[in-house]
């Protein structure tokens, strides 16, 4: 009798079908195939639970920062009911697409815009008065003494002072002999403060040299001398001036000047997004139009965060949904600032250090694209650290100095760390200007950078 041959045995959809009829076939074929789906549903449920854990923690985050920063009551929100105009709504928030690099045929600045259109109308931002009490308490302090920012500067440092002065007691007790082991020590306290070790070499080679080789000493003269060489070593910080553009009084023929763009980059966790809030709130002091551009579409949550930013100063926020293109929201936000004739485009950006390939190229598309619409843009691109990282903080300048070519720094929470002096090593080994420093919660405890103040207040 023949043998009947089925003419789809071999056929390997038709084997992983009936992979459950043979303890063969589901062994090796089913079993894994299975365990794949398995792993792969899990996955997802791990980053949904994730991206809810994210959500909820910057949501508790935020409302803590309200709480310390003394968010008007009442009357701050009839002031918000009573602001003129509603805010206008963030272009490419309906998910439309641009082409990568912007396209030559971009709607000319201006056009009013249509349901079915891109164009842009040169629409009135979002009242600056709805900003409340962070905008004003910023505009209060600009009119109050120096002194009021130096006493929080010098209380913001606190932790880094004290634990200098408690190891610098125990070398300097009344006046001693500056010996080698003596210095030794010295540049041992000030590696310790995160100064580093080439800065620490430095500032111990000037004490050598001012006080001499074995003189007698008090830890008076000691400290003026790490004063004056930490001041000399922070002149990079303050010597380089803005890149700013033409500004609108200035411009010819009663045209206004373009926006002034700054791309704000950093690692996630370093408190960027924060710090673009309070920066909001010092432009806006200062009686400037300021527009965001939520070019994080990576980070779970940073579009949000943004967000409630713009609401909390009335400043309104160009977006697209999260995993779009974030040089396509760039050029948005530079359309959209042009068009509307802002002073102040500060623009986000994601933090993956750890893909860097994958940064670098976004940063240049970036780059790429918004100086199509605003030549010279970005003017300026600071980097955020978190002063709390210490020596990791270092190597973030180093790496993103790699990446993009970065005019300033803004360093944050000083006030909740003993590493202070993280400052002097970072301008001392890249010589980049400090643009601004945080020392607490509020928008008004970010500062501009004020060298001799830093070091009057370190030692």
């Amino acid at each position: 009798m023949p043998t009947t041959v089925d003419p789809t045995a071999g056929d390997p959809f038709n084997l992983l079908l009936n992979a459950g009829s043979s303890p063969d076939l589901w062994l090796f074929v089913g079993g894994p195939v299975a365990l794949l789906a398995l792993i792969i549903a899990v996955y997802f449920v791990l980053v949904v639970i994730r991206n809810r854990r994210e959500r909820e923690m910057m949501r508790a985050a935020l409302a803590e920062t309200d709480a310390k920063a003394g968010e008007a009551g009442e009357a701050g929100e009839a002031d918000e009911a009573d602001a003129a105009g509603e805010p206008v709504a963030a272009f490419g928030e309906a998910g439309a697409t641009r082409p990568t690099d912007g396209p030559e045929s971009a709607p000319e600045s201006g056009q009013a815009a249509t349901k079915d259109s891109d164009h842009f109308e040169a629409a009135p931002l979002g009242s600056a008065t709805r900003a409340g009490s962070e905008v004003d308490e910023i505009r209060q302090l600009a009119l109050t003494s120096p002194t009021t920012w130096l006493g929080r500067l010098r209380d913001g440092l606190a932790r880094t002072r004290e634990s200098l002065r408690s190891s610098l007691e125990s070398l300097f007790t009344g006046k001693v002999t500056l010996n080698a082991d003596l210095l030794e020590r010295l540049h041992e306290v000030l590696y310790r403060a995160d100064i580093g070790a080439q800065t620490a070499d430095k500032l111990v080679d000037h004490v050598r040299s001012v006080l001499g080789k074995d003189a007698i000493a008090d830890w008076e003269a000691v400290r003026a001398a790490l004063r004056e060489k930490a001041r000399s070593l922070l002149a990079p910080a303050v010597g380089q001036p803005l890149n700013r553009p033409e500004q609108r009084g200035g411009a010819p023929d009663g045209q206004h000047g373009d926006p002034w763009v700054i791309l704000v980059v950093g690692v996630n966790g370093v408190g960027k997004t924060t710090t673009i809030g309070k920066l909001s709130a010092h432009f806006l002091a200062d009686d400037k139009r300021v527009l965001l551009g939520a070019a994080d579409t990576f980070r779970a949550a940073a579009i949000e965060q943004l967000s409630v930013w713009g609401d909390r100063l009335g400043v309104d926020v160009i977006k697209h949904k999260q995993g779009s293109d974030p040089a396509a929201v760039a050029y948005d936000a530079v359309k959209a600032a042009v068009a509307r004739q802002v002073d102040v485009l500060l623009i986000d950006t994601a933090g993956r250090l750890h893909a860097k390939t994958e940064l670098m190229a976004e940063l240049g598309k970036i780059n790429r694209v918004i100086g199509k619409d605003c030549p010279g843009a970005p003017h300026e691109t600071w980097l955020v650290i978190d002063a709390t990282t210490g020596q990791n903080a270092v190597q973030q300048v180093k790496a993103f100095a790699e990446v993009v070519k970065l005019t300033g720094l803004v360093v944050t929470k000083l006030d909740g760390t003993a590493k202070g002096g993280v400052i002097l090593g970072i301008v001392d080994q890249f010589k980049l200007p400090v643009r601004y420093v945080g020392v607490g919660e509020k928008a008004v405890d970010l500062r501009p950078f004020v060298a001799a103040d830093y070091a009057d207040s370190l030692f």
